[in-house]
């Protein structure tokens, strides 16, 4: 999270920088309209320049997220920056159309306005010309957009119209960028904001024609048929067997997007098995928590294509501590269960410490019997110590708890995977303990909205 918050911050903040370097008579405008129109570049600058970057983060990019912590936490910048240039482009267009009504009702008295100097330069010229057409179709896509990103941020809002909606952003992008291009202050071309924001909109132009294309991630797809299914009722969960066709291989932890109807697009689903070439097959688990996961039991069927992308993640449970503690909440079991059978199929060719003790901690609300013996098996062929907590039989888990079985936590990395409001219940009260989160608690934001 602290590279996160780096990378968000610090790219705003190269932003305003250079658009300082680029007005620095900024604060020395003497009158309101004055400073509108200064106004109106930096919050013009700010909204595209955290729209472009999430655009690019749109594609899945591979190259930031060992830094970055993972797809999910890539995901996370993608929604702060689309939050962002949701919240700037507002106050951009009341700065631009505020003044305006202003002037209508009475408040402001517009200013004259003298003789305009002849332009000589050709490009700065046709810019000119193209101003109103710039103004006109960048308003309306202004509202599209901004339509686009409330829904988007609405969780309650379906996956399947999500999926379809969200992809016109790239549509709106287009016409945005051009926009900014249009209207840009000239003399800002020449500057390092100018250079800086060149790329971006050249960046974001390129991810945003992928995506119109449907070419997001293609070289990361591969064929896969649905070999087994196995419906847990108690737990509501559907574990799927499939067989692939050119899968890279994977890491215990890591995830897939997998396609089963193109017209629901894919879903993300940690994958709950480990890697074995010589049997190329993955299980992922499906836990029934929407409208479409809810009737996947009903209309997946064995021997049905499916199109898997992946692997991503960084949650790989990499590190040499002498002890682990896993946490899990939930359908968050997942990666555990892949790094056991990970574990299980590698113990005379182990790749982790030797010695390296580790308790896993599951607390659920929903038990299934046959579930938790195929889970106690796992974790026994493991060698993982497992605490199986039922919430309304044992209360809930809590860091005080998980410190009473385990008296060497000082000593350990924490792995949480589960509610996001569990684990960061859990990170404070170990941050009260004085144990170093920011070094040794790994959760993963599986959030894709």
């Amino acid at each position: 999270m602290r590279n996160l918050k780096r990378a968000f911050w610090g790219g705003l903040a190269l932003l305003m920088v250079l658009w300082l370097i680029a007005e620095p008579a900024v604060f020395q405008s003497a009158s309101f309209f004055a400073w509108r129109d200064v106004m109106v570049q930096l919050t013009g600058v700010i909204a595209m320049g955290s729209m472009s970057v999430a655009m690019v983060l749109a594609l899945r990019p591979r190259w930031p997220e060992q830094w970055l912590g993972g797809l999910d936490k890539m995901y996370r910048l993608h929604k702060w920056l689309g939050i962002t240039a949701l919240a700037t482009a507002i106050i951009h267009w009341l700065w631009s159309q505020g003044p305006k009504w202003a002037v209508g009702w009475g408040l402001l008295e517009k200013p004259a306005r003298g003789p305009r100097a002849p332009i000589e330069n050709p490009l700065e010229a046709l810019f000119r010309t193209l101003r109103g057409a710039a103004e006109d179709i960048g308003e309306w896509a202004f509202y599209a957009a901004a339509l686009m990103m409330v829904l988007a941020l609405v969780t309650r809002f379906p996956y399947r119209w999500f999926f379809k909606t969200h992809r016109l952003l790239a549509v709106a992008y287009l016409v945005l960028a051009f926009h900014a291009v249009v209207l840009l202050k000239f003399s800002y071309w020449i500057t390092p904001l100018g250079a800086l924001m060149a790329v971006l909109l050249a960046a974001g132009t390129g991810a945003a024609i992928v995506v119109l294309l449907r070419r997001v991630a293609s070289k990361r797809k591969v064929p896969g048929k649905i070999a087994a299914l196995n419906y847990f009722p108690g737990a509501r969960v559907l574990a799927i067997e499939a067989e692939v066709q050119g899968w890279p291989g994977h890491n215990a932890g890591q995830f897939a997007f997998v396609t089963a109807d193109t017209l629901e697009g894919a879903h993300p689903y940690t994958i709950a098995s480990g890697w074995q070439a010589e049997n190329p097959r993955l299980r992922i688990i499906a836990k029934e928590l929407g409208d479409y996961t809810r009737h996947l039991r009903e209309t997946l069927r064995v021997g049905q294509d499916i199109t898997i992308e992946g692997p991503y993640g960084c949650f790989t449970f990499d590190d040499h501590c002498p002890h682990q503690i896993w946490i899990s909440g939930g359908i968050g079991i997942t990666p555990f269960i892949a790094r056991m059978e990970h574990m299980a199929a590698r113990k005379e060719d182990y790749d982790w410490p030797q010695g390296q003790k580790i308790d896993l901690f599951h607390s659920t609300s929903e038990a299934d019997g046959a579930a938790l013996e195929k889970l106690a098996a796992s974790a026994q062929a493991a060698n993982v110590q497992l605490h199986i907590i039922i919430n309304t039989r044992d209360g809930y888990l809590t860091g005080e708890r998980v410190r009473a079985v385990v008296p060497e936590w000082r000593k350990a990395s924490i792995w949480f995977c589960g509610p996001t409001g569990f684990g960061e219940a859990l990170k404070r009260d170990f941050v009260a303990q004085g144990f170093p989160v920011r070094e040794r608690f790994h959760q993963e934001l599986f959030a894709m909205r």
